[in-house]
């Protein structure tokens, strides 16, 4: 088991696999990342593997997660198809495996025994969920024998997700931001325009550094423009001033950018 959890990830959505997935992951290593997302739906995993192949930072000192995709959550499914993502990746032991969304096959009964049956047969080592709702998650935290170590949702200054940032917090799990920057949607907004032109930065920097400013959140942000993984990295040297983080939270515009009707969150 790796402590090599870092709260600025590389995020692989939509990177292809072959050399734009293994290339990104390889210069995301080489440029200081330490913690990379994946997931079965996104087709990448093999590529994941490589990427880290290519690196000359040993394995131990890397956090690789991924996810089990929503026709592979049924016990034996989730079982199966976890030691299968292992082997793509090329790993021995996972580091973080998540519930992609609890949709479709997903049952609490089946599923998250599986998840614990995991961490006991030493295949992966921690639980996450992800795309829940509080009371999905109260679910799980009351079923699940081993700890949530994190919940990944879409999270930045036009979705701050307050109330699942305030469980992450009181449950001492991780919140996980995908989407980090709101597919830089934030470039749209004159508040993170002009705290970025204070700092010498992009409004996409300045989003990275106000996740960072809150508690128990870790962004993971996906490039696949090698210089857009470097501003990225590079967010974590902005000290957004208390003043500023104040403005941001204050933003009254909100957009989702993830969403479709299965979502948990458009139950009736």
């Amino acid at each position: 088991m790796t402590d090599a959890f870092d709260r600025v990830g590389y995020g692989t959505y939509k990177l292809a696999a072959g050399e734009e997935c293994a290339g990104g992951v390889a210069h995301a290593i080489e440029t200081g990342y330490r913690h990379v997302d994946t997931a079965q739906g996104y087709d990448n995993e093999a590529s994941v593997g490589d990427g880290i192949d290519r690196s000359d930072v040993d394995r131990e000192d890397l956090f690789v997660a991924t996810k089990l995709s929503t026709d592979n959550l049924s016990y034996d499914d989730a079982v199966e198809t976890a030691r299968e993502s292992r082997d793509r990746l090329g790993v021995d032991s996972i580091d973080l495996l998540y519930v992609h969304w609890p949709i479709d096959s997903y049952d609490p009964a089946e599923t998250l025994p599986a998840l614990d049956a995991l961490v006991g047969d030493g295949v992966i080592d921690r639980i996450g969920l992800s795309n829940f709702e509080p009371d999905q998650l109260d679910e799980a935290l009351d079923r699940l024998d081993h700890d949530v170590f994190a919940h990944q949702v879409e999270c930045h200054p036009l979705l701050p997700q307050e109330r699942l940032r305030e469980y992450a917090v009181e449950h001492d799990h991780w919140l996980v931001a995908y989407s980090p920057i709101a597919r830089n949607r934030v470039a749209e907004v004159d508040a993170l325009r002009e705290i970025a032109a204070s700092h010498d930065a992009t409004p996409a920097q300045v989003s990275l550094a106000w996740l960072l400013s809150k508690e128990r959140v870790a962004p993971i942000p996906k490039a696949a423009d090698f210089g857009h993984v470097e501003d990225n990295w590079a967010a974590r040297e902005i000290d957004l001033r208390d003043e500023e983080i104040a403005r941001i939270d204050a933003l009254d515009r909100r957009e989702r950018i993830v969403d479709f009707e299965r979502a948990a969150w458009n139950r009736d």
